[in-house]
């Protein structure tokens, strides 16, 4: 075997052991955000759980004011379908985009529900409302939590993938870009921590 064959062959070698690192390292980031989602999944479900508690106890006292309870679930079924669908692809922009609008109405609809409470003495005087919205505005803090986590491991997962030479191989393997989860209201994220109950 002449030098430049063994040259040759030295370089192929290294090329090989670069692109095998650079795809686990790939793989690594992108099973990071998967992970971090899971940990984001958590506090959602429990969000949605207790703005079913929430209304439902909200109901007992105001049920004339049904329109405003229902649009309040029916916003909370929503997000709970746009998480299912973020959750089985949580790199794909588009599942989260549309898990990002579906948590933006879900929050407008608290907003209202809040206003709503305002209104009612009894209302905010019930002890497990009261509970209720405490364990509510502990969970949105989770969420956030979990939420830039997320957003970390995303742009963990981004950067390396934008890499040079790194890019070259993502785009053979398939790596796309991953999308964020943004908060598209800041305030109606936070309605549930101003629960006047």
């Amino acid at each position: 075997m002449s030098i430049k064959e063994m040259i040759g062959w030295g370089v192929l070698a290294v090329l090989l052991f670069w692109a095998v690192g650079a795809y686990n390292r790939l793989v690594r980031l992108r099973s990071r955000i998967d992970e971090a989602f899971a940990q984001l999944d958590v506090p959602l479900k429990r969000r949605y759980e207790l703005i079913a508690n929430l209304v439902e106890t909200a109901r007992q006292h105001v049920e004339h004011e049904r329109e405003t309870l229902e649009a309040v679930l029916a916003a909370r079924d929503q997000a709970s379908v746009a998480a299912d669908h973020a959750r089985a692809r949580p790199t794909r922009a588009a599942a989260l985009g549309a898990l990002t609008v579906a948590e933006q109405a879900l929050g407008n609809s608290l907003e209202r529900l809040t206003a709503m409470a305002e209104n009612y003495p009894e209302l905010k005087a019930d002890e497990t409302l009261s509970r209720l919205g405490e364990e509510l505005s502990g969970t949105e803090g989770r969420i956030a939590f979990a939420r830039q986590a997320f957003n970390g491991a995303v742009q963990d997962y981004n950067a390396a993938a934008q890499q040079f030479p790194t890019r070259l191989l993502s785009r053979v393997f398939g790596f796309r870009r991953a999308g964020l989860l943004k908060v598209a209201d800041e305030e109606a994220g936070r309605a549930a921590a101003r629960m006047p109950f």
